[in-house]
Formats: structure tokens, sequence, C-alpha cells
């Protein structure tokens, strides 16, 4: 209980220099999905949700990672410590487990949310259960919700399992010693098997933030209680959740009359822009083109001219987050190449540079085309008329009468010897902490560096970057691991903790790279060098990938060869051919797939 309350302290005290916002998302189990206290309800999270939770009570720690990916479906990874579960000689049980909910039915105004749900299908089984479970929501403030449970949640009212009239196999449940998995199997013959029971349990919004709970529990915890000191006396849980405007939330519960513990969570959706479209300024007035005529850096009477022009559009662009590294006009039609430093929507880079050439253009010019430049390297075209811009600045449907009108092109046409004079050479420095992880040791879940890192990069011409990353570590513990590897393949990735112990300045990588457009709808790529901290050599890739096209090809080829311990300049004897072909293709709506096939580091 006073281990419990004390390592709680430090989330308390972060929280409370948050402030407050309430949202629809459910809460939180100690197991990290939605639920009550630990019982699991039949609601999801939004669509692309990430929600983390970390809880503590008696001797059992767990940190959850949950992902919407499907509007109905959630899957989560959660990593558990228990202190002392497996015996005074081994100590504590670091654990795996993975979970898998699918909603079957949304709740409407006559008929409860219905739920089917996995916990630990993919693990060593400690946790593992199914279950179905229903939620309905009772006025704005109650929700009640009810289930049925088989494996861990059928220990306490357990009874005979009602799916033993379809077979009596239903009726038996192996234990995790019967069928010998130490984890990584998924267990499908052990679902819905051996005894069921019931639990449930009642939500109450209390205030605008702050949530009651009170569940009947059906885990019973009897390997816990008979490995550890954890006790729980019955099967009511009760909890008390306070949600703080940023969305952070804090719960504070008791397990079973005995145990109190604490629970710190977060809820997210990665691809909500941090400045929502429309929260930003407005984008430049169009101007009127008579007027820009006698602008002074289109009248030459005035000392205006091509440079001077450049110098404007330039000024303006940058203004909007937009660099121009090449500008060419011809008659009636204006090119710019531009880098996109600021929006994360291409669509709303390209309104604003179009807008920037309405704005500052002659008025002879009528046709605008933005092309866009990674490392300055053309990589798609936006072509569009002013008169469109003009006609449709102040349409109420303008933005995709807009979008029909222009067009979207490859760029590989487009000429890389004419940039702007100060576009190239570039040069990029940055100092800056870093942290390095790593997990899952047996003796130590998590171990950490930190240090200082120095990135470099300096870019003479487009396509051509020469980088580094340098890095010295100041403190951690990666390098205090002392369990041997019995590997016996090629050692490709095994001895990371000699590359720990034996660095002190690292060179993290320093390479040469050239990137380049071979011909339409075609990508490549270079690099040579101390390629990341591990390995170095040669790497070349070709991209097929045209504009318009959800499908794009790739392939890979390598020569690597294994550096010294140390991470300076020195090489191993070990050296490999690597290669992939490779497939992507966009599904829409956020999915995105990838296949490879080929050779790795190990042969």
């Amino acid at each position: 209980m006073r281990r419990a309350l004390t390592r709680s302290c430090a989330a308390a005290a972060l929280l409370a220099l948050s402030g407050g916002g309430l949202t629809a998302d459910p809460s939180l189990t100690t197991y990290g999905t939605p639920g009550l206290v630990e019982m699991p309800s039949a609601e999801v999270l939004a669509p692309g949700e990430l929600a983390f939770a970390a809880s503590v009570f008696g001797p059992n720690d767990r940190y959850t990672g949950t992902f919407q990916f499907l509007p109905r479906v959630y899957g989560s990874f959660r990593y558990s410590i228990i202190e002392g579960f497996n015996g005074p000689v081994i100590g504590n049980r670091y654990d795996r487990s993975f979970d898998l909910h699918l909603q079957l039915i949304e709740e409407n105004a006559r008929m409860p949310a219905l739920a089917f749900g996995l916990r630990d299908f993919l693990g060593t089984g400690i946790y593992s259960s199914e279950y179905l479970v229903a939620t309905k929501h009772l006025g704005s403030r109650l929700k009640v919700t009810g289930g049925l449970g088989w494996g861990r949640l059928a220990g306490r009212g357990g009874f005979d399992n009602p799916l033993g009239v379809i077979d009596d196999r239903f009726e038996t449940r192996p234990g995790r010693g019967d069928r010998g998995n130490t984890g990584g199997q998924v267990e499908a013959r052990n679902w819905l098997r051996g005894d069921a029971a019931f639990f449930g349990g009642l939500a109450w919004q209390m205030g605008e933030r702050t949530t009651l709970f009170a569940e009947y529990s059906s885990d019973i915890y009897d390997e816990e209680e008979a490995k550890t000191d954890m006790k729980v006396g019955s099967g009511l849980n009760l909890g008390i959740e306070h949600r703080f405007r940023n969305n952070l939330r804090l719960k504070g519960f008791v397990i079973g009359g005995e145990e109190i513990g604490a629970q710190l969570s977060y809820v997210l959706d990665p691809a909500r822009r941090v400045v929502p479209g429309g929260a930003e300024g407005a984008p430049p007035a169009l101007g009127a083109r008579e007027r820009l005529a006698a602008a002074s850096w289109n009248d030459p009477a005035q000392g205006g001219g091509p440079a001077a022009l450049e110098k404007v559009l330039a000024h303006r662009l940058a203004e909007e987050g937009l660099v121009l590294q090449g500008f060419s006009t011809s008659a009636t039609a204006a090119s710019i190449r531009i880098e996109n430093r600021r929006w994360d929507v291409e669509a709303q880079a390209a309104g604003r540079a179009a807008r920037v050439m309405a704005a500052v253009l002659p008025p002879r010019i009528e046709q605008f085309s933005v092309v866009f430049q990674q490392r300055g390297v053309p990589v798609s075209r936006v072509v569009s008329r002013r008169s469109d811009l003009e006609e449709l600045a102040d349409d109420y449907d303008g933005a995709w009468r807009t979008r029909a009108r222009a067009g979207i092109e490859d760029a590989a046409d487009q000429p890389r010897g004419d940039a702007l004079p100060d576009a190239f050479p570039q040069f990029s420095y940055g100092l800056s902490p870093y942290l390095a992880l790593s997990f899952f040791d047996p003796d130590s879940p998590v171990r950490a560096d930190v240090g200082a890192q120095l990135s470099l990069a300096y870019q003479p011409s487009p396509g051509l970057t020469f980088a580094g990353r340098f890095r010295y570590p100041l403190a951690g513990n990666i390098d205090k691991a002392d369990r041997p590897s019995d590997s016996v393949i090629a050692r490709v990735r095994t001895d990371v903790l000699r590359y720990a112990q034996e660095s002190d300045v690292e060179i993290n990588n320093l390479t040469a790279e050239y990137l380049f457009r071979p011909g339409p709808d075609l990508f490549g790529r270079v690099t040579a060098g101390y390629l990341e901290d591990m390995y170095g050599g040669v790497s070349g890739e070709l991209l097929w990938y045209p504009v318009a096209s959800s499908l794009a090809l790739g392939a890979e080829l390598n020569y690597a060869r294994q550096r010294d311990f140390d991470m300076r300049l020195g090489f191993q004897d070990y050296d490999v051919i690597t290669g992939h072909a490779s497939a992507y293709y966009d599904f829409g709506n956020g999915f995105l797939g990838q296949i490879d096939a080929g050779r790795y580091l190990a042969g």
C-alpha cells in the first residue's frame, strides 16, 4: 500500500500543474483498456487514437499502450512487473502480453454496446481471459457495464460453461503448465473454455471532470496471493478518476478492499494537427492585377526588374514558411521551386505559394507552377491559373473547386542546374541532449543512456548532402548489463552491449548521400559512409512512385560491414551484401501497407 502511494506522488505532482477539459474518451482500466477499475467495458476509443496507462498496486506494475486501429477494433501491448512472483531465487516476473477487443454492436437509444475481447492472447498467459461485455448509458452521468468472462475472469463465482451444451471440450480449460507456453504463442484452442463467471459495475460522473467507479470483479488473484504478499479480500473494487484540461487522467482505486493503487493515463490522436486548419493566420490577399503593374519591383522606371521581383517573391514566401530555391518566367507563365518548412498539409503550402505569386507577379502572368522540393530535388508540381484563384477567392465551395481545376504532376523534368545563387550551399547544425533506450533485458526491463548530441549537415548543391551525428554519453546503465549472449548465428545485433561498454565519443553516423530523379516517376538514392552505429558501407535505392498512384515499388541494395565496438572509424571482419524488393500501397483512410522480401544482415 505504502509503495503504491509513494510511487504515485511524482505523477500527482506533475498532474497538479496541468489544466482541464472534458473529453468523450472512456476511462482506462489498470490493464490500459477502456473499462471501469479492472473490468473491461464494451466501449472503444475514437478511430486512430492512442492510449497510454501506467498503474501501480500491491506487487503489480502495469504499463500499457492501446491503439484503436479500426473504428470498432483496438489492440493493446502490455508490459507488467510482478514483484516476487518467480520466488526468492529468480524474483520478479517481467511479462509481456497482448489484447484484442472487437465491438460487435454500437450503443443506441435502445441497445447497449456489445463487445468481445481477448486479454493476454499472445503471451505467457498469466492474464489470459476472454469476455463478452455490454455497456449502456443511463442518462448523461451514469454508465452500467455487465459481462461474462472466461479464464482469469472466471475465478470468482464461476459456474459451468454455458457453451458446454455445444461441445464437451468447452467445459475444461487447460492450465498454463499443461500447454507449456512460455510466450509468443496464440493459444486459440483455449479460448472460451472452462468455467465462466459474471462481472460488472457502474461509472458515475459526479462532476465536470471527476468520475466514481464501483465494480464486482471476477478475478481472484489466486497466483499473486500464493506467490506474493498481495491480499484480495472481496470482489468489490472502488475508484475515483480526475481528468485535467490537457486530457491527462489520474485515478486512485482500491482492489478487493485491501490493495490501494494509483494510475496515470493519457489518450491522444496522433493525426490531430497541432494547428488545425483555419486556426492559422489568413493567407495573403490576391491583390488587383492593375495595381501590380505599377508596383516598384515590376516597374523598370522605379528600378524594378527580375532581381527585384525575385527578392520580393522570396521575402513574401519566407513569411509563409516557404523557402524559394528556384524561379523562372516566360511570357504568360511562372514557376517557383520551394521547400516547405511549415505546413504539414501540402495543399495549404501550394495554396499559399500560389497566392503569394498572385500578389507579386506582373499581371501578364496567368499560369502558376509550384514545384515542391526535398533537399533540392524536385518531387511534384501543382499547376493553377491566376484567373481561377481570383474567381474562387470568395466562393463558398472554393476549396474543392480550386482542387478540381488545379493540376498535380510529376516534376522529374524540372531542371536542377538553375537554382538561385543563394539557395545553395546550405549548412545546418544542432546541439541537443539525447536519450537511448534498451528494453526487455530480463535483469532490468528498461535501461537508458543520456548524453550530448551534435548534428551537422552540409548541402553544397541540390541533392547532395554530407551529414554526421556525434554523441557523448554522460550517464546511464545500458553498459551495466552483464547477461552473456548465447547466440550461435551471425552476431549482427547481439553485441549491442559491447558497443555501449567500449564507446566513449561516438560517431553515430557519418555519410555522403545523393538524391536524384533518374526518370519520370522514379526516385534514386546513393549513400556511403558510416550508415548507423553498428554498420558502415554503401547503400543504393530506386523507387517507382507515380504522383497519382496508390502503389509504389522499390528496390534496395547494400554492402554493409560491421563497425568496431568503439564506434570510431574502424571496422571488423564481418561483412555482408543485403538487399530487398519492396511494395507499398495506400489503402486510404490512413492505412498504408508494406511488404519486403530479400536478404538481411545475418545473410
